[in-house]
């Protein structure tokens, strides 16, 4: 879908002629070559890379949600992709994209803001050395506060790079071709492996960490795996596409209100729950205002800050009650 007509024909046309060894055996193209490029280097890269961006955020904040035991938490509500941002938008700033490690220097940068957010966070929750979860939202939403003014401090500094940093803060997938996708997916792969294999210990974490420890989970060290690695999957996904908020908030709790709270069964879904999310979502974005285009953060944002109030509001009758 888009502005150029391609019929849906044409389109699994173009992607079977890319098939080595089909060539002969299919109808010779009858599309223009414009139509092909815009498949293949537009259209096709930034499916795929929405694919990866919500599988990312949704498997991290079922990660969140399942470690903390608090359906509200997820990367964007705790401040973990501002402040993967802040690292993204200095380094962009001074010009580094590139000194540190290559093109893994923007998502280590992220993932080391994004971490030290996280323990900011968790400290800010803690009580007499225990994490409170009443206190852990409004402490991410304090970080959150934060950290987006001091994106914003970074932007009044600079005239030269300003499209740049705004970038992280509204969330988009324009222009992105097929060597962001290949940056993300280590991390995806890896970080949906780890936490698969945490997927035990998260349905203990229901029954309280107390308990778990008595059933054999090691709690802390389950909760520093979980916790590192669903912040290494957000940085790695917001150092690609900027801030896009309420993917891991919305999605893990749909497929949990769907399939139950098994973690083993939660965390695939997730996944594949995520990417539809997303890739519809920036349809939505090129869709609704074309040629205009919304940027994705605030598409997603409209469609989760509703959700999110709503999850408040059943989350304070629960307390209540």
């Amino acid at each position: 879908m888009g502005t150029a007509a391609i019929s849906f024909g044409q389109v699994w046309g173009i992607l079977l002629h890319q098939i080595p060894g089909l060539n002969h055996w299919l109808p010779q193209p009858d599309w223009p070559a414009s139509s092909e490029q815009i498949l293949l280097k537009v259209r096709l890269p930034r499916v795929v890379l929405g694919i990866l961006i919500g599988a990312s955020l949704a498997v991290a904040g079922a990660g969140f949600q399942g470690v903390l035991r608090n359906p509200l938490a997820d990367p964007y509500t705790l401040g973990v992709s501002s402040g993967a941002s802040v690292g993204a938008a200095f380094i962009i700033l001074y010009g580094l994209q590139y000194s540190i490690a290559g093109e893994w220097s923007v998502p280590l940068v992220a993932f080391a803001t994004g971490m030290i957010t996280l323990w900011l966070v968790v400290k800010l929750a803690q009580v007499q050395g225990k994490l409170r979860m009443e206190t852990l939202i409004l402490a991410g939403v304090v970080m959150q506060a934060f950290l987006g003014a001091a994106v914003s401090f970074m932007v009044s500094m600079t005239n030269q790079v300003v499209n740049d940093i705004l970038f992280w803060l509204m969330g988009s997938l324009t222009m992105r071709g097929w060597s962001y996708s290949g940056i993300l997916l280590p991390y995806l792969l890896v970080g949906l492996f780890v936490l698969l294999g945490c997927g035990r210990s998260l349905n203990l974490f229901t029954l309280g960490e107390r308990q778990a420890a008595y059933l054999g989970v090691h709690v802390e060290r389950t909760k520093l795996i979980v916790l590192g690695v669903s912040t290494l999957v957000t940085a790695a996904a917001v150092s690609v596409s900027g801030v896009i908020g309420f993917v891991g908030l919305i999605v893990p709790h749909l497929i949990r209100l769907m399939t139950g709270p098994d973690y083993r069964l939660l965390l695939p879904l997730s996944a594949i729950g995520g990417a539809l999310y997303v890739v519809w979502a920036d349809t939505l974005a090129r869709m609704v205002l074309s040629p205009v285009e919304i940027p994705l953060g605030v598409v997603t944002a409209f469609l989760g800050a509703p959700f999110f109030a709503y999850l408040l509001y059943q989350h304070k009758k629960t307390i209540k009650g």
